[in-house]
């Protein structure tokens, strides 16, 4: 009897090891293209953020090396005539890396696929040289689809032409944020994850399986113990709300239990002076305990600085 409670018990345990290992190894495989096509949204979203796949080999300590930018283009970069209609593109200057939708087209899936290699070209595009892409719409097959275009091979635009093209106001470094994102641990209490609960009606809709297609990694978040971010840019636009909050949260939310995010700021702000931290520090506990009226003024960060990387992926959070 003994032995053979021992013999089912293992059996057990060989079928649950076994189902577990299923699910880890086996779900995984099935690919996210099988069960939805990317839509507009998701394809910003991955080529906005490129090859993002948390701690890689080629940025171990997550240093937002090899990462695009997303920017409005309001003019010819080879002629400088003004655009007619203002597009987004995403630059990839040459070493950045291309996200799986442009390595592995079939990410796209079947029509869309088809579009993008056949009309967007995307198949031309190489990491070391290099790429623009934006993304177009076309009918196909009866259909209204988005689709990927390079347009380094349909226009002869440059990375680095379009990139000088582009003022700094109009250049977004969403995808050096969202390695911020991941690296500074903001996943564990804030998700990307609204549920089909009362979350429409307090962060936007949860987010369909074409948004997701193609991002490395989906960093949905581990819990909640603070706000849904998924569609924040939409309910805050405010990049001096951003700053604020992002320096020290009680300036906004007196009981916020968020940390400081200050040393962001790096040592120089955007005019080039040098922070003097404990300064600041001192001005605000004076304020925080009543001694006087007004919080001291939050330095505006620089432009190549982390804060301002981490704010920029929070506003195109939409």
């Amino acid at each position: 009897m003994a032995f053979r409670e021992y013999k089912l018990g293992a059996m057990f345990f060989g079928f649950a090891l076994s189902f577990s290992m299923m699910i880890t190894i086996f779900f995984p495989s099935m690919y996210i293209t099988d069960h939805g096509a990317p839509n507009d949204y998701g394809m910003d979203k991955t080529l906005t953020y490129g090859r993002n796949s948390a701690f890689t080999y080629s940025d171990p300590l997550l240093k937002q090396t090899h990462e695009p930018v997303k920017a409005i283009l309001k003019k010819d970069p080879v002629s400088g005539q003004p655009l007619a209609d203002p597009m987004t593109v995403y630059i990839y200057r040459p070493g950045d890396a291309f996200p799986s939708t442009i390595v592995h087209p079939r990410v796209l899936t079947g029509d869309i696929a088809n579009l993008s290699v056949n009309q967007g070209k995307i198949d031309a595009a190489s990491e070391s040289t290099g790429a623009v892409f934006t993304i177009a719409h076309a009918t196909y097959k009866g259909k209204s689809l988005p689709y990927i275009e390079n347009l380094t091979a349909l226009k002869g635009w440059k990375p680095m032409q379009v990139f000088a093209a582009v003022p700094d106001s109009d250049r977004s470094y969403a995808a050096q944020g969202r390695t911020l994102f991941e690296r500074e641990g903001c996943w564990w209490c804030h998700t990307l994850l609204p549920e089909e609960t009362q979350d429409w009606e307090t962060f936007g809709r949860p987010p369909l399986v074409g948004d997701l297609n193609g991002q490395s990694p989906t960093t949905f978040g581990s819990d909640r113990k603070a706000p849904d971010l998924l569609h924040v840019g939409s309910r805050n636009s405010s990049r001096e709300w951003m700053i604020m909050h992002l320096f020290n949260p009680r300036l906004v939310q007196p009981h916020s239990i968020m940390p400081r995010y200050d040393y962001l700021w790096g040592t120089k702000d955007a005019n080039g002076n040098t922070i003097n931290f404990d300064k600041w520090r001192a001005d605000y506990l004076a304020y925080a305990s009543g001694k006087t009226v007004y919080p001291p003024a939050v330095p505006m960060p620089a432009k190549n600085s982390e804060a301002r990387h981490l704010i920029d992926f929070l506003l195109d959070l939409k």
